[in-house]
């Protein structure tokens, strides 16, 4: 039976460039935030400020100025972070004689930066003055498009654009295709960009932590005084491969990819959580039965909780309904780390199945007992064998991946 495993990760964010920095990031809990530009008018008076920005990464060394010219702003991050993990993942990976590689990459807003400025000029002066770059440049698969350009890949490409549970229904596509056998491997993640104007709708939305808040303007996972995520922008991007196939070219194998599987919350608005953590919590149970396991058999959670006060709320509860009467085991929420989108929980989940150590979750100070979870307060975790990887979105979509130590 074929077996899925991760044998690169390419990683880019407001913590810089490569799993190292984010291994650093999330070791010390550092979360690195900038002011996000104001000045087009797009922001209330009293609306967030800040934002996890990958603006001072220096991508040069894998996307050169005279390609990346070419790109959006999420093509160069996804390029990078793709390029990034089949360095990690080792020689022969991809090649256009070798197999298929397929690409599926999620995005919550695709390239928001070249859509305005194509529809500002549109707008402006008119549908006769579009610019075709910027057309081609604008639409949400461009990046997983320049990903396949740039690393030879001949395979399905696909783009998922189901918000926060994107990047692990990405993961659970490729890991379902490459077992399957259609495709050799897969590079497989999330890229997102953080504009000003994409800050400022989220902020309207009352989706983002303001300073206003109890406690400041801060992401704060599962604690009580949450009040709305940290957004964050980056790209990251996973080699998905057989495991028999990487071990014959001595790859460094990172992850099984045990179990993966999708759910719905039917009482979830377009623009929000849901509460229906009992229908999500008997998808997450099927999926574990599917691979014979049970919720005691998993040594770790790494939860999409973001400091959103629906959104922990519904994780917390599903977490809970799920495990029954059992204690959950150790919880993550790197997202306090690395914000909310650019696919940073999913390069955590990979180096916490790997062992790495985390700090304790920044933001977390008072316990929710509705929420009943405190999450890791720091230091070595033990080395999990199992590890379930969560992402519920706004809108209903949920999706979960179990990774396991090889």
């Amino acid at each position: 039976m074929t077996v899925a495993v991760v044998t690169g990760v390419g990683a880019v964010g407001s913590f810089g460039c490569g799993r190292a920095a984010l291994a650093e990031a999330l070791r010390t809990s550092h979360a690195t935030v900038s002011e996000v530009d104001r000045s087009g008018g797009y922001h209330l008076p009293e609306s967030a400020r800040t934002a996890a920005l990958a603006a001072g990464a220096d991508l040069a060394a894998w996307v050169p100025p005279s390609a990346g010219r070419r790109m959006s702003p999420p093509s160069k991050l996804a390029v990078a972070a793709a390029r990034m993990a089949l360095e990690e993942a080792g020689p022969s990976t991809p090649a256009a004689e070798d197999g298929l590689t397929e690409v599926v990459l999620a995005t919550a807003f695709g390239p928001a930066s070249f859509t305005e400025r194509l529809l500002r000029t549109i707008l402006a002066e008119g549908p006769e003055s579009a610019s075709p770059f910027l057309f081609t440049e604008c639409v949400a698969n461009a990046p997983a498009a320049q990903v396949a350009i740039a690393c030879q890949a001949r395979g399905p490409n696909i783009t998922v654009t189901q918000r926060e549970a994107g990047a692990l229904i990405a993961l659970g596509r490729a890991a379902s295709d490459v077992a399957a056998g259609t495709v050799t491997r897969a590079l497989a993640g999330a890229v997102d960009e953080t504009t000003p104007l994409v800050h400022a709708v989220l902020d309207r939305y009352q989706a983002l932590s303001r300073p206003s808040a109890e406690g400041g303007e801060r992401a704060r996972p599962f604690d009580r005084r949450r009040s709305g995520f940290l957004v964050g922008e980056g790209a990251a991007v996973l080699v998905v491969e057989d495991q028999a196939a990487a071990r014959a070219r001595e790859a460094p194998v990172l992850a099984r990819v045990r179990a993966w599987g999708s759910g719905f919350d039917p009482t979830a608005s377009r623009v929000s959580w849901g509460r229906g953590h009992e229908p999500l919590a008997r998808a997450l149970r099927r999926m574990l039965d599917r691979a014979g396991l049970s919720p005691r058999e998993l040594d770790l959670v790494v939860s999409g909780a973001s400091g959103s006060v629906a959104g922990d709320r519904l994780e917390a509860h599903t977490l809970h309904a799920a495990w029954g009467d059992d204690p959950l085991p150790p919880v993550l929420a790197p997202k306090a780390v690395v914000g909310e989108y650019g696919g940073g929980q999913l390069a955590a989940a990979v180096l916490a199945a790997t062992g790495a150590e985390f700090g304790p979750t920044p933001g977390f100070e008072v316990f929710d007992p509705d929420l009943r979870v405190v999450p890791h307060a720091g230091g070595p975790l033990g080395g999990p064998r199992r590890v379930l990887v969560s992402g519920l979105a706004g809108g209903g979509a949920a999706a979960w991946v179990v990774l396991e130590r090889p």
